[in-house]
C-alpha cells in the first residue's frame, strides 16, 4: 500500500519554487486521494478555491439569484385548461409550475410584484409572503403554482432534484393510479378499465359512477324534478357551472335520495368491474353526486363487498361532522381534501378527527409541494395515508412525483391524462411517465422535467400568446398586511 502519512506526502512549498506550486502539480497530489481542505495549507489560492468549489454547481450563484419577471402560457385539451408560470431571473435560469387545472391566471399574475426581486431560493419565506392570497379550490392555484415554480428553480440552482431539498425520499418510484370516464353500460365501463389500463400495466384504479347514471331508471331516485332542466324530469350534470342547478348547489341541500333500485343500479357497475379486473388491484369510487350523508352511508355500505380501496368526496371536505358519521357506520374507507387550501384550512381537523379514512391533497391547491409534505407528514402522525389528486400539466405532476417520493405514508398519485397524446407532446418523448405501473422519481435539477416549446405554442387557448410579458402586474397596489 501506498505510503500516504504525511511526511510522505508531496512538499508544495519546496515544489512550488517562485511561481508556485503548478496546476498539474496540486491535481497529481489531489489524485493521492482522501484530500482534505487541511492539507492543502500554502496551496495557491486559485487552486484551493478550484478544489473547495470543485462540486458547486456553476449554472448560478444561488446567493446572487433574483426574480425578475413572471409570465403565463395558458393550454388546453390535455384534457383541461391549465395555465403554466414561467418565473424568470437574472441569471437565465427559469423555474415552472402551474395554476391547477381549470383555474384563472390571474390567481398568480397577482402574486408577481410581491416576488419581482425577491430570491427564489429562499421558498419558504416568499411562500408566507404569498399564502394570504391562497384560498380553498381554484383559488390556490397561484400560490401553489408559483410556490412550485420557486422549488423548480431553487434547485436548479443548487444542482439538485426539488425532493433532495424536502430532506431525500423514501422511494425511487411513485406508484401512479388511472382515473377514466364512465360509460352507460357497466359492462362496456369494465371492458374499457381492463383494455385501457389494467392491460397497460396499472396497478391502482378509480372510476366515476355518478347518480346521473340513474337518470333513466325509474324509480331509482327520489327528488329530482327540483334540479331538472325546464320541461324534463332528469338529473343535470354535477358539473353544472349554473348557479341554482344541481351541480352548484352543496350535498346537504339538493335532498335527493337513492333507492334500493338505484343501489342495485349503482351495484352492478361496481360488481361488473370487480368480475372484470379482480381484486387484487385497488379500486376506488369517485364523483358519485351531490346527496347527504344517509345516502353516502347507504351507498357505501352497499359497495362494501367489493372491498373497495376508497370512496371519494362523497360530501363536499368542509363538513367535518358530516364526513365523521360516514367513516365510522361503514368499512368502506372514506377520504377527501383535492379542494383544500393548506395544513391548517381543513386537512388538520380531518385528521385529528379521524373524520376519514385517508387524505387526499391535489398540489395544485394544497399550497404546493412543501405544504403538501406537511399535510402527509401530520396525516402520518394520525395513522392515516395520503394519495395525491392530479389533473394538470406535467409541470404539476413531476411536482407530485417529488412531493411523493419525499413523503412516507404516500400510496399512489393520479395520472389523468393516460390516453391524452397532447400532454405527453409536452414533454420529450424519452422521458419515462409510466413503467409497470410507477413513474420514476427525476434525478435532474429542480422538477427534473423539460418543455417542448413547440407542443406549448400549438396546445394555446385561443387568444392567450406564449409567456407574453405581463407588465401590467409589476406594480403591488394595497396594503397586504392582515394586521395592525
Amino acid at each position: 500500500m501506498e505510503d500516504t502519512t504525511p511526511d510522505a506526502m508531496p512538499d508544495c512549498e519546496s515544489k512550488a519554487g517562485s511561481e508556485g506550486t503548478s496546476r498539474r502539480g496540486f491535481m497529481k497530489m489531489l489524485g493521492l486521494g482522501g484530500i482534505s481542505l487541511a492539507s492543502m495549507v500554502g496551496a495557491p489560492i486559485e487552486d484551493v478555491l478550484a478544489e473547495t468549489t470543485s462540486k458547486v454547481n456553476r449554472y448560478s450563484n444561488p446567493s446572487d439569484l433574483k426574480i425578475t419577471d413572471m409570465r403565463v402560457a395558458v393550454i388546453g385539451r390535455i384534457p383541461f385548461r391549465v395555465p403554466i408560470i414561467r418565473i424568470d431571473t437574472n441569471q437565465g435560469i427559469s423555474g415552472f409550475g402551474e395554476v391547477r387545472d381549470d383555474g384563472d391566471k390571474r390567481y398568480a399574475l397577482i402574486l408577481k410584484s410581491r416576488l419581482l426581486g425577491q430570491n427564489p431560493c429562499n421558498v419558504e419565506r416568499l411562500f408566507r409572503l404569498i399564502r394570504q392570497f391562497g384560498n380553498h379550490g381554484r383559488q390556490g392555484g397561484g400560490v401553489s403554482g408559483v410556490e412550485t415554480a420557486l422549488w423548480d428553480l431553487a434547485g436548479k440552482a443548487y444542482g439538485v432534484p426539488v425532493y433532495q431539498m424536502l430532506g431525500g425520499k423514501y422511494r425511487d418510484r411513485v406508484r401512479l393510479y388511472a382515473d377514466t370516464a364512465g360509460a352507460n353500460d357497466p359492462h362496456v365501463f369494465a371492458r374499457r378499465m381492463k383494455e385501457t389500463r389494467v392491460d397497460r400495466g396499472y396497478t391502482a384504479l378509480k372510476m366515476d359512477i355518478g347518480i346521473e347514471l340513474l337518470r333513466n331508471i325509474p324509480g331509482a331516485l327520489v327528488n329530482t324534478r327540483a334540479h331538472a332542466p325546464v320541461g324534463e324530469y332528469a338529473l343535470q350534470s354535477q358539473y353544472s357551472r349554473n348557479p341554482g342547478e344541481y351541480g352548484q348547489i352543496e350535498h346537504p341541500f339538493t335532498r335527493i335520495q337513492i333507492t334500493e333500485t338505484g343501489l342495485d343500479a349503482i351495484e352492478e357497475y361496481v360488481r361488473v368491474m370487480r368480475e372484470t379486473i379482480g381484486y387484487e388491484i385497488p379500486l376506488g369510487i369517485d364523483h358519485t353526486g351531490h346527496f347527504d350523508v344517509d345516502e353516502a352511508i347507504k351507498l357505501a355500505r352497499r359497495l362494501e363487498p367489493y372491498t373497495l380501496a376508497y370512496m371519494e368526496d362523497l360530501v363536499a371536505w368542509n363538513w367535518f361532522d358530516k364526513w365523521k358519521a360516514i367513516t365510522d357506520a361503514t368499512t368502506t374507507p372514506t377520504m377527501t381534501g383535492e379542494d383544500i387550501f393548506g395544513l391548517e384550512g381543513g386537512f388538520k381537523e380531518l385528521i385529528d378527527r379521524q373524520a376519514v379514512s385517508m387524505v387526499h391533497p391535489d398540489l395544485g391547491s394544497a399550497g404546493g409541494i412543501l405544504e403538501t409534505k406537511r399535510i402527509g407528514d401530520y396525516a402520518e402522525r394520525g395513522g392515516l395515508a395520503m394519495y395525491l389528486h392530479y389533473a394538470g400539466s406535467p409541470v404539476g405532476f413531476f411536482a407530485s412525483v417529488h412531493a411523493a417520493a419525499a413523503t412516507y405514508n404516500f400510496v399512489a398519485l393520479e395520472h389523468h391524462s393516460v390516453e391524452n397524446d397532447n400532454w405527453y407532446s409536452l414533454i420529450p418523448s424519452d422521458t419515462v411517465v409510466f413503467d409497470q405501473g410507477y413513474v420514476p422519481v427525476p434525478d435532474k435539477p429542480g422538477l427534473g422535467v423539460e418543455l417542448n416549446e413547440d407542443a406549448i405554442k400549438e396546445l394555446l387557448i385561443e387568444g392567450e400568446g406564449y409567456f407574453e410579458p405581463t407588465p401590467e402586474w409589476n406594480e403591488a397596489q394595497s396594503w397586504d398586511r392582515l394586521w395592525s
